[in-house]
């Protein structure tokens, strides 16, 4: 009689290998996502209202002017802090990969990481001490006889917040892609007459360019989802997707239904970024 073991059966070895993962997604993620999906029907019942079996009414609710600038604004602070996270992460990545001491990159990583050891809450605080109109930014600008600023609970502070804590995640990545760079094509480039900007967008970047996608894409998702920072930092005037399905769930409304048609409103967003980013991240620039 032949032995139940996996060798014996070549075709079920991949599934074998695959089940715990698939196990763990199908447990985390998506039963999770059915359940909000099914929660995103229900009708929230009060004295009054007409009562639509379905539960649509969650889903045309979204579509109010205010709920929609709501999910704009949320969106348009993910994409100005990648924007931002990318800018100020290419230098300092490119110097540790290619330029600094091979015997200092580990320190000089591990400086980057070290932020992400602490709470995020008590980084959001950090940044309250820093930016309140008391606080070590305005007493530094009065020493130097210059005017203080108001970013507390404004849309800059929670900018600062965000791009602060995501930045680390996209130095990471993109040191990942820059150490592998390979600087041959960049002298070849040069020899070939190339100017540096030339050899910058048409070699540098598409070796790196997954990285990029990569780290763009991480950065956005999670921006799109914080809570932490534009709750501590932004003040009433920057509600975000992420505070209004709080408020749904924890807040006094209590609406749980329009609360996950919220959620899968996100879900839907992140999930066509992510196939935007991977489709155009995939496409190298013709030279």
């Amino acid at each position: 009689m032949q032995k139940l073991h996996p060798s014996n059966f070549p075709r079920l070895q991949p599934l074998v290998l695959l089940a715990p993962s698939a196990i763990w997604l199908i447990l985390l993620l998506v039963l999770p996502t059915l359940i909000i999906f099914e929660l995103s029907l229900v009708p929230n019942i009060r004295p009054g209202d007409v009562v639509n079996p379905s539960g649509i009414q969650n889903y045309i609710r979204i579509l109010d002017p205010l709920y929609i600038q709501v999910i704009l604004r949320s969106l348009d602070l993910a994409i100005k802090t990648t924007i931002i996270c990318l800018f100020l992460s290419f230098p300092v990545a490119y110097w540790i990969a290619q330029i600094a001491p091979k015997r200092w990159r580990n320190l000089l990583l591990l400086s980057f990481i070290l932020p992400l050891w602490t709470s995020s809450l008590l980084r959001s605080y950090a940044w309250i001490t820093i930016l309140r109109p008391t606080g070590v930014l305005n007493i530094l600008l009065k020493n130097l006889h210059l005017p203080t600023l108001e970013l507390l609970n404004q849309t800059p502070s929670v900018l600062i917040g965000m791009s602060y804590s995501l930045l680390p995640y996209m130095v990471l990545i993109l040191y990942a892609s820059l150490e592998k760079l390979d600087t041959r094509l960049l002298e070849a480039a040069a020899d070939l007459g190339a100017t540096p900007i030339q050899a910058f967008w048409k070699v540098t970047v598409p070796q790196i360019l997954p990285g990029i996608t990569a780290g763009s894409m991480l950065v956005f998702i999670t921006g799109l989802g914080d809570f932490i920072n534009p709750e501590l930092l932004g003040g009433a005037s920057s509600m975000t997707a992420a505070r209004l399905v709080y408020n749904q769930f924890l807040g006094a409304t209590q609406n749980w239904g329009f609360g996950s048609a919220l959620s899968m409103t996100l879900i839907l967003v992140v999930s066509i970024a992510i196939a935007l980013l991977i489709k155009f991240g995939e496409a190298t620039p013709k030279r």
